[in-house]
């Protein structure tokens, strides 16, 4: 027989929250970090994120000074400026820019082969960018990556969770040995909502 649990609407994400620290046990990951780490959990309702996810020393602060200074996030997908809180963000002054979809980012990928995420990535470099979060593309955060190697970008904070099969794993490698402050989860998993909660744990922190 199935037991179904009645919970107030209010209460149900902080029940989620016990559950998780419940099964998860102690951690050895700061408790802004853990922050970060349950969130995600709590989105995609999977524990292997505890034991592949990494954190750059400095990549707490960095993100919350990043939200603090009114500076805006970059997502690669619309899927991804959807799930960010609107709500906990514009206080700080910063916006969500995903240039995806935009015709002149299909222009830019069109003329010099390559995919759209790429070309967004290159578009938006310029737009006052603090956070970059990527979920789905690995071309997008390889060329995060490599604007920020030639000093034409310059985020406070990577977050680099792409997901799948090719360039996946590799992009992601490649961002754990990166200096700068960046967030990222190792293997094949990831995904938007990867990303996402990641970015609506550092805005609760701010």
């Amino acid at each position: 027989m199935v037991t179904i649990q009645q919970i107030a609407p209010g209460e149900i994400e902080a029940e989620s929250f016990r559950i998780i620290e419940r099964e998860l046990g102690p951690t050895a990951f700061a408790p802004e970090e853990f922050a970060v780490v349950r969130r995600i959990i709590h989105a995609t309702g999977d524990f292997s994120f505890a034991q592949t996810l990494r954190f750059h020393p400095r990549a707490i602060q960095a993100g919350l000074t990043a939200i603090r200074s009114g500076k805006n996030i970059l997502v690669d997908v619309n899927m991804a400026a959807s799930g960010i809180s609107l709500a906990l963000l514009t206080p700080f002054g910063g916006r969500v820019i995903c240039r995806i979809k935009e015709p002149e980012t299909a222009e830019l990928a069109a003329k010099n082969g390559v995919t759209r995420s790429d070309a967004a990535i290159v578009r938006a470099a310029s737009d006052n960018i603090g956070i970059v979060a990527i979920g789905n593309a690995p071309t997008a955060l390889l060329k995060t990556m490599e604007l920020i190697d030639q000093g034409l970008f310059a985020p406070a904070l990577v977050i680099g969770a792409p997901v799948g099969f090719v360039n996946a794993v590799e992009s992601k490698q490649l961002l754990t040995k990166q200096p700068y402050p960046h967030i990222t989860t190792l293997g094949r998993k990831g995904g938007t909502p990867v990303a996402v909660a990641a970015v609506n744990a550092l805005l609760r922190l701010a």
